[in-house]
């Protein structure tokens, strides 16, 4: 079979498979709402409670698009928002009695549409047809690709995190003790309490709800900018997203006004050196240093953010 004879053969299964169960219709099961309505509010009834957030991910909806059914669904009585704790800018919604008393009448409507399409197959033609579907889904799965990662500001929990992931990850590689989990907790203290959010930022990466990494940018003076505490996890490396966060960092130092971008790194960790080089950095002092136990060489980079 040719590609295009097979693409074509694809396109009218889904051609078949949406006009049977009725999916591009404008009133799904024949109701007033829309195929991806009904599945935003089927969610929230499952979850009972979920965050925009988490539905944006899950569903891989436009946000200002989920904003304007999440608005119709509150007019409707159907959820109620409240702040999330964990991050007061997202919200957290449950469902409300009358929410789900929709969400199971939509259910049932489901169940029973598909109980006429398929109350002509036998016990036979429904092991095939469930087969099928298995097939399906086995060799579409096996081809997906690697869940994005996103990018977000810190909240509640995240320097813990931080600090926890940084500590285990240099004792094991390097053989760094407590000391450097002192460091880091420090820097994340005086982040915390020195937070100005118009000259500084951190970048917490996440990829299906888990911390893969993090980045600071802290006000140094001066008009220096400084890169502190850039960390992978290690099923993260290798995806680009360590240059992606050290570009974050001198996107939002040149926006700031900040004129130079400084980090201190040591030697033996090339990977983050390669990304430094890349991006322009170049190396400004050296000295060799047992803060953390074994003899390390720390270096310090510099970036002139005036040139690019």
């Amino acid at each position: 079979m040719t590609d295009i004879a097979f693409l074509d053969a694809v396109r009218a299964f889904n051609r078949f498979y949406t006009n049977r169960l009725g999916l591009l219709a404008k009133g799904y099961l024949e109701t007033d709402y829309t195929l991806t309505e009904a599945r935003v509010l089927y969610e929230i009834g499952a979850h009972q409670r979920v965050s925009a957030t988490t539905l944006v991910r899950e569903l891989g909806l436009d946000p200002a698009y989920l904003s304007r059914l999440l608005k119709k669904f509150r007019e409707a009585g159907f959820i109620e928002a409240e702040i999330d704790p964990l991050d007061r800018r997202a919200q957290v919604l449950h469902v409300t009695t009358k929410g789900l008393e929709e969400h199971e009448r939509l259910g049932a409507l489901s169940r029973r549409q598909l109980a006429l399409e398929l109350d002509g197959l036998d016990e036979a033609g429904r092991k095939d047809l469930i087969l099928s579907m298995q097939s399906i889904r086995r060799l579409f799965e096996t081809q997906t690709v690697a869940p994005a990662v996103t990018l977000r500001p810190h909240r509640i929990g995240d320097m813990g995190w931080v600090i926890e992931a940084h500590a285990l990850a240099y004792a094991r590689d390097y053989g760094w003790n407590e000391k450097f989990e002192a460091l880091v907790a420090q820097v994340c203290s005086e982040f915390i309490t020195r937070f100005n959010p118009d000259r500084e930022h951190c970048w917490i990466a996440e990829r299906e709800g888990q911390r893969v990494g993090s980045v600071f940018l802290v006000d140094a003076g001066a008009g220096v900018a400084k890169l502190r505490l850039l960390y992978l996890e290690p099923q993260a490396r290798g995806l680009g997203l360590g240059s992606r966060l050290v570009e974050e960092c001198i996107a939002f130092a040149r926006a700031s006004g900040y004129t130079t971008m400084s980090l201190w790194t040591n030697d033996m960790l090339t990977a983050a050196i390669r990304i430094y080089k890349a991006l322009g950095f170049r190396l400004v002092a050296e000295e060799k240093h047992t803060m953390f136990g074994p003899e390390c060489t720390g270096q310090t980079w510099e970036l002139d953010l005036r040139q690019g």
